[in-house]
Parts: structure tokens; sequence; C-alpha cells
């Protein structure tokens, strides 16, 4: 993921805090501070076909060399915590959205936003899909910022109110992005590991220790950390 909001590149000159965060549905704000912006490119003319449907061996490798680690390291990170699937979008240029009611109320009373014009949900989704973002238009028509910030977004379910933490300078931004591809997906991602003090032991292969900030106290109980050990040892087989 290293891509543009829409179709033209834009660029994230912001700062943010590297602090250490468990990815958890209750977690809130992060205070700026200082860390790095989520790169954003165009996506690359063999991307253009698949953008929405699945990450390739070349987006793999540029966020690892963007990062200092392995590609196995980064693989085996992104199928525990994204999924075997890796899905980012529920319908080209609609990522996957889970919108939370209570997190709206809260946010709604703490972020002045004016409630989005003109808004219609998106056609073609069903069932499950359907009914998020039909929620999330709803919200987003009192309150736009605070109903983005209430969402967890793409492969990763990474809240809205992360924003500055991957990198971006507003919601609308993050939001954008999410929307553009899995490669930007996968590029706020990875601003978001270098953000929250994750990229060391990323870098190190401890498992344990990404687990525990990613995933949170229940990491062990669940099994995060051998997971991405055994994901991590399948993937470097391949490269030999």
């Amino acid at each position: 993921m290293r891509i543009a909001a829409g179709a033209a590149a834009i660029t994230a000159a912001v700062v943010l805090l590297l602090t250490t965060v468990a990815v958890t549905r209750g977690q809130d704000d992060a205070t700026p501070g200082g860390g790095i912006s989520v790169r954003v490119d165009s996506v690359p003319a063999s991307d253009e076909s698949t953008r929405y449907s699945g990450l390739t061996d070349a987006d793999f490798r540029l966020v690892a060399e963007e990062l200092g680690v392995e590609i196995a390291s980064i693989k085996a990170v992104v199928e525990i915590e994204a999924g075997k699937q890796m899905k980012g979008f529920w319908a080209p240029g609609i990522p996957i959205a889970n919108f939370d009611r209570t997190m709206f109320a809260r946010y709604r009373k703490k972020v002045s936003s004016a409630g989005a014009t003109g808004e219609k949900v998106p056609e073609g989704l069903s069932g499950y899909a359907l009914r998020e973002w039909t929620e999330l238009i709803n919200a987003r028509r009192k309150n736009a910022a605070a109903a983005n910030m209430a969402t967890f977004w793409g492969m990763f379910q990474i809240g809205g109110f992360n924003y500055r933490l991957c990198g971006c300078e507003t919601v609308d931004e993050f939001v954008r992005l999410m929307a553009y591809s899995e490669l930007e997906q996968l590029e706020l991602f990875a601003a978001f590991v270098v953000n929250t003090g994750m990229l060391a032991d990323l870098k190190s292969k401890n498992w344990r220790g990404f687990a525990r900030k990613y995933n949170g106290a229940s990491y062990a109980r669940r099994g995060y950390h051998t997971r991405m050990a055994a994901a991590y040892s399948k993937y470097k087989k391949t490269e030999q």
C-alpha cells in the first residue's frame, strides 16, 4: 500500500506519536507527537487489475523494503492480523467497514464536524456489508468526522480514530486511502507499526512482543505469537 487518495498521489506530511498501543476496538485517539507519515504513491500498472482484490508479491516486497524487514515477516503478520484471505474490500472502491454506534455517540460529542451531504449508500452491497455501510452513511449525514472515526476499516480493521498513527493529517485522508487499494491499506498498517513502536519487534521477529502490542493482553490465549511464528516459517521456506 503506498497510494493516493482518489487517482492522484497525495502527500501526507504528518507528525505522529511513537507509542505502544494495542489495536483493540475500544482504543481511543492517539496523541500527535513525532513519527512518520504514510507512504502515498499511485498504483503500479501491474497492480491495477488487483488493487481491490489482492496483494501481490511486489506489494509485499515494497513495504518490506520500506520497513527494513524480511518479506516473510511482513507476509506472516499480514496473514495473521488480516486473515488468510487478506480481504480489504467488499466491492471495488468500497472497503470493509464496521461501524460502532457506541463510539459514534462518544465522538459526536467530542468532534465538531458538519454532516455530509449528497452521500448515498454504495450500490451492489447486500447482507452485513449493506447494513454496515447504511449505518455509516446515515451517521456521516449527522457528523462525518465522528462517523469515520467510529468505524473500523479495511483488512486490518484499524479504527478511524487512529488516523494520526497511520500517518494521515485528517480522518478524511485516512478513509480516502483505505478506499484506494489494498496496497494502500498495507501502507497505512506499515505506518501504524512504526508509529506505535512495533517495528523493532518485527525486525527481530519477536512475535510475542509484537502480538502483545498489536493484539493486547489476550494475545497469548489466542495464540497470535505462535501463529505468526508458524506463518513466518512457512513463508521463509518458500523463499528458499
